[in-house]
């Protein structure tokens, strides 16, 4: 299980941290909202771990983004220092999944998220993205096309679900940027090279392209034939 931790108490995180890793878990932390919402988009976790105070943005607006502006529908359990009912009812309002009250023992911590994968994935019994002969499978991060394994980098995998989850729709530049690099994108060479790379690998094997350019507004991924049988 892959988990995110965003929490920005350092002993807390690390001890959370240390504890799932010994257990067999997956990984990876941020220390304030910017970048754990960053991070929570341009990749996916089987869980997150959401501290409800949080420098930067704090952990009810970095949910209700992720819940509202990336789509998102990863389980998140946040963790508060509060314990009142409006409390908890404004989490679950703005998207948690669950309330964890500090103090917590590390054990019901875990059971907690095991709880919220395991419903996770009965929700979601597939997570396979296909458009034409073009298939994405989000929980082992495998990519073929006409049955052959395309093989890409973090940034292209992201960047390739995204177009494939909002296909046939046009995705911004902009929305690329944000879901790749978050709030701080470089200059705009770098998703241009990305999306050749991206092109090299998912189409110019194949006599039929699948990722168009639509030009001063960003990307759109689509079976061709379809795209000219629209009126």
């Amino acid at each position: 299980m892959r988990v995110l931790i965003i929490e920005d108490n350092a002993d807390l995180a690390a001890n959370i941290y240390d504890y799932l890793e010994a257990k067999g878990y997956t990984v990876d932390a941020a220390a304030d909202g910017v970048t754990g919402l960053h991070l929570a988009v341009a990749h996916d976790f089987d869980v997150i771990v959401l501290d409800l105070m949080l420098p930067g943005i704090d952990g009810l607006t970095v949910c209700r983004r992720l819940r509202e502006d990336a789509g998102k529908s990863t389980p998140i359990l946040m963790l508060t220092a509060k314990d009142t009912l409006e409390d908890k009812l404004t989490g679950f309002r703005s998207g948690a999944d669950d309330y964890l009250v500090k103090p917590f023992a590390l054990p019901e911590l875990e059971a907690r998220l095991a709880a919220l994968s395991r419903r996770n994935l009965a929700a979601k019994p597939s997570q396979v993205l296909k458009v034409a002969d073009l298939a994405l499978d989000a929980k082992t991060l495998h990519v073929k096309r006409a049955n052959q394994a395309i093989v890409l980098t973090p940034t292209g995998f992201t960047i390739l679900e995204l177009l494939m989850r909002r296909s046939p729709e046009v995705v911004s530049r902009r929305d690329i940027e944000h879901a790749v690099w978050g709030e701080n994108p470089p200059d705009s060479d770098a998703l241009r090279s990305h999306m050749h790379t991206l092109r090299a690998a998912v189409d110019h094997p194949f006599e039929k392209p699948l990722i168009h350019t639509v030009h001063g507004v960003g990307f759109r991924l689509a079976d061709p034939d379809e795209i000219h049988a629209q009126p």
